[in-house]
């Protein structure tokens, strides 16, 4: 990717740390005990940007939904992904729906909402509760941690807790029944499921 080859030659200690924080994930098998493919999506009930309370339960009243993490409106590649779902949402239809969960405040889920001009709703998951509980949440690590500092990337500041901790990105897509049909995730929060597998499962889905 352009922005990742971009980022190793602007700002190169970034890019390493960045490089052994994704090993290490990798390493210590993160995201390895999520819910699966075949089993029940745990439900939720998050605000959105506009602080209203959306629950799990009452999305699949409607359509197939894809559940679509993303560490945060500082982060280059969620405001990408974000971007790009706002475009497959309109593919969709109404199909199927999508939601985004992010570990910010709401005043930071609604700027990112409004910069890719999504229809969908963003959550704010509070302390990562709900990516804790399906096992995705990560500690950034102290040397993660100073160097975003060192660039104002203050993750207190934006969740309103200093854990320094984010949810690897992933994306589930669930049946109306509650089941989980497809699944995407990547400690390397460079990668996301790809838009024509999402599509195609949500499709599959309904």
């Amino acid at each position: 990717m352009a922005l990742t080859l971009a980022s190793r030659e602007v700002e190169p200690e970034f890019a390493l740390a960045a490089e052994r924080l994704i090993a290490r994930l990798k390493d210590s098998g993160v995201g390895a005990s999520a819910p699966a493919v075949g089993e029940p999506m745990p439900p939720f009930l998050l605000p959105d940007e506009r602080g209203h309370l959306v629950s799990l339960e009452h999305l699949l009243d409607t359509s197939p939904v894809a559940v679509a993490f993303h560490r945060g409106h500082w982060c280059p590649y969620c405001r990408i992904s974000m971007n790009a779902l706002a475009g497959a949402q309109q593919k969709i239809g109404k199909a199927g729906q999508i939601v985004a969960i992010m570990p910010e405040r709401q005043q930071f889920a609604e700027h990112i909402k409004i910069e890719a001009e999504a229809a969908f709703p963003v959550l704010t998951d509070i302390d990562n509760g709900y990516a804790m509980s399906l096992e995705l949440a990560v500690w950034v690590g102290e040397e993660m941690q100073r160097l975003m500092s060192n660039r104002g990337r203050s993750l207190p500041e934006y969740q309103g807790n200093d854990s320094w901790t984010l949810p690897i990105p992933a994306t589930f897509v669930v049946t109306r029944n509650g089941l989980i049909t497809a699944r995407y995730l990547d400690p390397d929060y460079q990668r996301r499921m790809a838009i024509e597998d999402l599509l195609a499962a949500l499709n599959a889905a309904g």
